[in-house]
């Protein structure tokens, strides 16, 4: 039996010095219908982004610190002749686009839990992406348990996991049961692990310049919202996909979009009930565009890129939904980043003693500065997904309607996720080569479709299915209780409340 159609039944991936950057300011070559300026949801341009840590309105991240890694010979493919040094720029106290629950969530307790992280570069004129996944599995154990810990707190799997789909949709993991070697920031999007450090050096806990980073690690990666890099071998495990041996990368990231308007206080994607792990697992989009510089050397083979377009979420928590779908995008024909769509749903259990699931599901667009967002406290979204190659959504709000069709004509490449039954696995499958049409349209009055503000479509769309089983085409829609919708639209500033006694603040948040 094919193993990428028989393991997507196991059981979610997860999920600066631009010279020469486009104007933000730019309006992209897409069928776009002007909206009234009187319209509060109207589009309007994109607000400039600030210097890293600083209140200048400059579009460009100022920085003074450059990359000190080696310069690598480009490979024919990239035929340039000055190579791309991406800038490093160490992670500002603050910064503009950050969300709530960028940071690590581990609260040092040993109850199960795992968290995983997603980053997404994709290359239009290669018409490739590479897709970064980084996870930690019960954090609390080090090392396997012994016979007592598994006693006492039942079986458990342990670890880190980082794993790349890349260019001509090949793969590659790098897997420890262990992880001493593993950090992350508490309320910041920073983390880091050493598989293998180099001879007499300590391995770093914390984000450190890219030339220390090269010269204590051998295998391993550290990641910050500006920052990227990590060298990698694969563990020889993967049998149901197509491997190279090593990957190798290094680029800086200007974000646009977190999750929310430009300019504005950004959002936590599933609201404030995030907060608290009862109603686990939790899911966040940290980046929902930016702009990536940098190289990848994928098998020996060197992809350099200029101003790509980046995405990055995470997921955290005790375990996974029953089933789910996502869709995301921000490489669409004409634009290049100014207009981004994350859509995802899922069969989510209620908490409770009792097995009783409901189905969720949400679309945000970013496009010219506003965000569109489609959840179920504000509207009702409804879905047809194939167990491989169709996706349609469509939802709508108070004031707008969307709609989402995409399709793939590949296989997909199944992906592995920390499950709680069997450790790091084979739990989705995705592809990055999904054809997808997303459309916008004004309500008008008697609540129907009225004019079309976007109209867009894309052949690189990342699509997936996970978790299941799947035995048929999955028709829903939202099913989310009245008082839980009613809950849900209180504007609880969670943050704000913990900003009177930080002490208390939530690891994570």
């Amino acid at each position: 039996m094919d193993p990428n159609s028989c393991l997507i039944n196991e059981l979610h991936r997860f999920s600066p010095c631009y010279v020469g950057l486009r104007s933000l300011n730019s309006k992209p070559a897409v069928k776009l219908s002007q909206t009234s300026t009187s319209n509060a949801f109207s589009p309007r341009r994109l607000r400039p982004l600030s210097r890293a840590g600083s209140g200048s309105n400059s579009p460009f991240v100022a920085c003074s610190s450059v990359s000190e890694a080696e310069t690598e010979t480009a490979s024919p493919a990239a035929e340039r002749s000055v190579p791309v040094k991406p800038v490093y720029v160490p992670t500002p106290a603050s910064r503009d686009t950050r969300t709530p629950h960028s940071g690590y969530h581990f609260d040092g307790t040993p109850r199960q839990f795992f968290e995983g992280w997603y980053f997404k570069v994709s290359i239009p004129e290669r018409k490739q992406s590479f897709c970064f996944m980084y996870s930690v599995e019960n954090p609390a154990f080090r090392k396997k348990l012994t016979p007592l810990e598994t006693l006492q707190h039942g079986p458990r799997f342990t670890g880190v996991g980082a794993q790349i789909l890349g260019a001509y949709d090949k793969y590659i993991c790098q897997y420890t049961e262990e992880s001493p070697n593993f950090w992350g920031r508490r309320h910041e999007l920073v983390l880091g692990n050493t598989f293998v450090p180099n001879k007499a050096s300590q391995p770093p806990s914390k984000e450190v310049p890219p030339r220390e980073f090269n010269r204590k690690v051998l295998e391993g990666f550290q990641v910050t919202p500006l920052w990227s890099q990590g060298s990698i071998r694969d563990d020889g495990r993967t049998y149901y996909a197509e491997t190279v041996k090593t990957a190798r990368w290094e680029y800086s990231t200007r974000p646009i979009y977190g999750w929310g308007d430009a300019g504005s206080k950004q959002k936590s994607t599933a609201s404030w009930f995030a907060a608290f792990p009862i109603f686990e697992p939790h899911w966040q989009i940290c980046m929902a565009s930016g702009l990536s510089t940098g190289w990848i050397e994928w098998d020996g083979e060197r992809f350099e890129f200029q101003d790509a377009p980046s995405y990055s979420e995470k997921n955290w928590g005790a375990g996974f939904p029953r089933k789910w779908f996502w869709a995301q995008c921000n490489v669409f024909e004409g634009a290049r980043g100014e207009i981004t769509l994350t859509a995802a749903g899922g069969l989510w259990q209620r908490p409770g003693l009792t097995e009783t699931f409901e189905n969720v599901a949400l679309i945000g667009v970013h496009y010219d500065g506003i965000f569109y967002e489609f959840v179920p406290w504000n509207g009702v979204l409804n879905w047809e997904i194939a167990q491989w190659g169709y996706w349609n959504i469509a939802a709508e709000n108070t004031t707008h309607m969307v709609e989402i069709e995409a399709t793939a004509t590949d296989s997909g490449t199944t992906l592995r996720a920390p499950t709680v039954e069997a450790g790091l696995a084979p739990a989705c499958k995705d592809t990055c080569s999904g054809d997808l049409t997303l459309k916008i349209w004004e309500k008008n009055a008697g609540g129907s479709k009225g004019k079309l503000i976007l109209d867009v479509k894309s052949d690189m769309a990342a699509l997936e299915v996970g978790g299941g089983p799947w035995f048929n085409t999955w028709k829903g829609k939202t099913t989310t209780p009245e008082a839980i919708k009613s809950a849900l639209r209180v504007p609880v500033d969670v943050e704000g409340l913990f900003g009177l006694a930080p002490f208390l603040k939530p690891p994570g948040l």
